[in-house]
């Protein structure tokens, strides 16, 4: 490793910015197990200045685990599957309105998987003039700050996950992203709490897009539970909007956060990314 790495804090709960790390290189175990202890305090990881193809960027992914082929057939890179593109571009270099409006609820990574992913990695390319940026909410200071009864209450429920058929996906996607995917999903069953793999500590795991209920619940009382969840979640004080720049990479850890585009950005300026998920080997 030349030189010390350093941190830097972009916001107040999240948003950490490593600088003196070139990711177009060979990462030596000493840089990449710095970089490794600064993710598990830091779940939303940015490092600037970048210049990395698709290759480049599964293997940086590939150091923290196994990648997986995105379930967006449409979207998957051509050379190289286990990345994908971001992009509100079509092939025909016209808007892709399905591309404009993805993931722009709160909600984090394929938790109807058959298992859990543990980051996803995006890497800018082209972004708008203004805005357009992603926002993360920080799912440790969400469970730390519940009343006592209901982390009482949640420490029993079960949430059931698909692929958008909770409140926000249902709003957001209103069945169009069925017709997207590789293969139907079965539902999944997730914990409301989980516990953090590494670092131990309990996160509330519970987001208005895939999660469309919970065991033994009805419908009409779990979505406003559901809803009053991500309305705690996304308090101002949990959330931080990162402001792209080209040349950005930024890693996030999918059981710490959730995240969604923030859609706030004229849909006809380009906005490329590609992006990588990686799950635990």
């Amino acid at each position: 490793m030349t030189g010390s790495p350093e941190l830097r804090p972009l916001g107040e709960t999240l948003g950490t910015e490593a600088l003196g790390i070139d990711l177009s290189r060979p990462l030596d175990d000493a840089t990449f197990g710095w970089i490794e202890r600064a993710f598990a305090e830091h779940p939303v990881l940015v490092f600037r200045n970048q210049n990395l193809g698709p290759a480049e960027l599964a293997t940086f992914g590939r150091r923290f685990g196994g990648p997986r082929i995105h379930s967006l057939v449409k979207y998957r890179h051509s050379e190289y599957p286990e990345v994908s593109w971001l992009t509100n571009v079509d092939a025909d270099g016209k808007v892709d309105w399905f591309g404009v409006k993805r993931a722009t609820d709160w909600h984090t990574d394929s938790p109807y998987d058959d298992d859990l992913p543990r980051l996803a990695i995006l890497h800018a390319k082209e972004v708008p003039a203004a805005k357009g940026g992603t926002m993360f909410a920080d799912m440790r200071a969400a469970y730390d700050t519940l009343p006592e009864a209901m982390k009482q209450r949640l420490a029993r429920l079960v949430g059931l996950h698909g692929r958008g058929d909770g409140p926000a996906g249902e709003r957001l996607y209103n069945g169009d992203l069925e017709r997207q995917t590789d293969r139907d999903y079965a539902e999944k069953a997730h914990p409301a709490i989980r516990i953090h793999p590494v670092t131990g500590r309990p996160l509330l795991f519970v987001n208005p897009v895939h999660c469309h209920g919970f065991v033994g619940m009805d419908k009409d009382e779990a979505w406003p539970l559901i809803e009053e969840l991500a309305a705690h979640s996304t308090q101002e004080r949990f959330v931080y909007y990162h402001s792209w720049q080209v040349g950005d990479v930024l890693m996030w850890d999918e059981a710490a956060t959730m995240h969604r585009g923030a859609g706030d950005y004229e849909p006809r300026e380009r906005r490329i990314m590609l992006r990588t998920i990686v799950y635990p080997n």
